[in-house]
């Protein structure tokens, strides 16, 4: 099938966006800003996903996981929410269903759906052993988001194969797959597959680098989303009416994502930071130990911000 072919027009987009965890000192989360940029992702009528690699969830300690699971389901009620649930492993490390276990009861204590966050553990072996340990997980969960992570970001993640792909979306258990490739050659692959084998699954773009997969049947689970969730929300509604004004600020949103989701992409997180001090959200643009951006991304952030603006204005 031809990409074309697979622009759906005037669709509803669920979108999902990771939630930007700020620091007000090295380990010391600044809850305030978390806080106020949770509601802000609510009202703007997305879906809010947290402890996920936007929100630091691998360099937390398993009580601050916990506790950002509590706050963040006491601000957001009874609506939706997605928590990653994560397992720290090392290379060596086997499959850890107890450890799995203990991070999706967590997230289902709260209700809130879990996205699965891949191991060194789950990932290794041959696709019928990887299958198997989701259908165990299954067993623990009765639902779950998968989610299939490429090494850019992270070293134990991996793009299963079409034939995984397709046996792993009928699981039952498995309700949607949030996929971080950064290709949309395989992107649109796991679409067919879907359109023919599950129609209803969700499938939830992780990249950032091409956000108008949604156009041929994606839906999202983005990090650059928690960027502006407004302007990702607003986009999505003029696809829905099916206003032309959706490629202008698609456009602006996109040039945001090729400039803070370069190499080093991990990075992309203290561009966040900043863009969200940058409109005056969180007060300091401070991210634990890992990769950063030069303080002269400032001013690049900037326009970027500010031709997203213009294009939400109209």
């Amino acid at each position: 099938m031809k990409p074309i072919q697979l622009i759906q027009l005037n669709r509803t987009i669920e979108g999902a966006s990771a939630v930007f965890l700020p620091f007000a000192a090295e380990g010391k989360i600044d809850w305030s800003g978390w806080e106020h940029h949770l509601v802000r992702t609510v009202e703007a009528g997305l879906i809010p996903a947290i402890n996920m690699d936007t929100g630091y969830v691998n360099q937390l300690k398993p009580a601050q996981r916990l506790e950002v699971l509590n706050r963040a389901r006491q601000i957001v009620g009874s609506g939706k929410l997605f928590a990653g649930a994560f397992v720290d492993s090392q290379f060596s490390d086997s499959f850890d269903l107890d450890a799995y276990r203990l991070a999706l009861d967590a997230v289902n204590e709260i209700n809130a759906t879990p996205v699965i966050f891949q191991s060194f553990g789950l990932v290794v072996g041959e696709d019928q052993q990887i299958l198997d340990r989701y259908a165990a997980l299954g067993e623990i969960s009765e639902r779950f988001i998968a989610f299939e992570l490429g090494s850019m970001f992270a070293p134990f993640g991996k793009i299963y194969s079409p034939n995984l792909f397709t046996d792993l979306i009928q699981l039952p258990q498995c309700i949607g797959l949030k996929h971080s490739s950064l290709d949309r050659q395989q992107e649109w692959l796991r679409l067919e597959i879907r359109n023919q084998v599950r129609p209803d699954f969700k499938l939830y773009t992780g990249n950032d680098l091409a956000i108008d997969m949604v156009m041929y049947g994606s839906d999202y689970l983005l990090g650059l989303s928690t960027f502006h969730p407004a302007a990702f929300a607003l986009r999505d509604s003029f696809w829905r009416t099916g206003n032309a004004k959706f490629f202008h600020l698609n456009d602006a949103l996109q040039a945001l994502g090729w400039f803070a989701f370069r190499n080093p992409v991990p990075a992309y997180k203290h561009s966040a930071a900043m863009a969200l001090r940058l409109n005056g959200w969180i007060e300091n643009d401070l991210v634990p130990s890992g990769e950063t951006r030069p303080s002269s991304d400032r001013a690049t952030l900037r326009f970027f911000l500010n031709a997203i603006e213009s294009a939400m204005a109209g």
